[in-house]
């Protein structure tokens, strides 16, 4: 798919997104919204999963899985999902749409939730990839808060060792968790130097723009004997300077003025990007 319309439909996957939150009467809002160009630009443009059975299909593990609202919007989007019955019953008693991914939904590689456990298992992936002779790639999206997980730098670490060039990491760098600004709570500075110094490839972008998203997968792609790190440095609550740069809407259910004002302002920003 191409940018202009990748812009589009991003702010339709926002508004579903926030349709999904109200339903459900709570989500990750923020975090949804910053990630979710690097989920749509990796599942439209990138992911080689036609089908969840495929043994050669890529494999895709969302770590951040609190921003589980915006991975349903996608999954929706890609058909292995149907967007009717997961804002019909998003959260509620007995649904297999919770709050972070369920493996026994279609599309679902792994549970997760426990923050620290994406990069390491996706590292187990790769690995086995590699020595099963197959061609398929990994990824998996991180936020930059669970950077402070033991685990992912024993992950890091083991990628680089392995030379998984299959394996691409991205980081969701809002630069905000639920109790404030990350280099506040555990300091990550400098990242790029630090998963440089385990082997990594860096990249680093605006993920709030999609072309930057969009040349940052494919750049990876082409980088051999190293995992790839995109560290996507973006705006907690992208969308609507109601949300943006605001800890509190990490986890917010917004009231009928705040949802309405949020329709407004993604509207407006569907219309500024079909102009552009």
């Amino acid at each position: 798919m191409n940018i202009h319309d990748l812009e589009l439909l991003s702010w339709d996957l926002r508004q579903q997104t926030l349709d999904i939150i109200m339903a459900g009467g709570g989500g990750h809002i923020g975090g949804d919204m910053s990630l979710i160009n690097a989920l749509l630009v990796l599942y439209e443009n990138h992911l080689n999963i036609s089908t969840a059975s495929d043994p050669d299909r890529d494999r895709f593990v969302l770590s951040k899985g609190h921003s589980m609202e915006a991975y349903y919007a996608v999954l929706c989007h890609k058909g292995f999902l149907d967007l009717t019955d997961v804002t019909a019953r998003f959260s509620r008693f007995g649904s297999p749409y919770i709050g972070h991914p369920n493996n026994k939904l279609p599309g679902i590689e792994m549970n997760s939730g426990s923050l620290g456990h994406g990069l390491p298992v996706c590292v187990g992936m790769a690995l086995a990839g590699k020595r099963s002779g197959k061609g398929y790639r990994v990824y998996t999206i991180m936020g930059d808060g669970e950077l402070a997980e033991g685990s992912v730098w024993e992950g890091a670490m083991a990628a680089g060792h392995y030379c998984l060039d299959n394996l691409c990491a991205v980081v969701d760098r809002n630069k905000l968790q639920i109790s404030g600004p990350t280099e506040d709570v555990m300091s990550h500075e400098p990242l790029a130097e630090r998963f440089t110094a385990f082997g990594w490839n860096v990249i680093e972008i605006n993920g709030d723009r999609i072309a930057e998203v969009d040349q940052a997968y494919c750049q990876a792609k082409e980088v051999k004997g190293r995992p790839t790190v995109i560290i996507s440095n973006t705006t907690k609550g992208y969308g609507s300077p109601l949300m943006e740069n605001k800890a509190g809407w990490h986890h917010h259910l917004p009231d009928q003025k705040e949802y309405e004002q949020l329709k407004r302002d993604f509207a407006a920003g569907k219309e500024r990007a079909r102009h552009e």
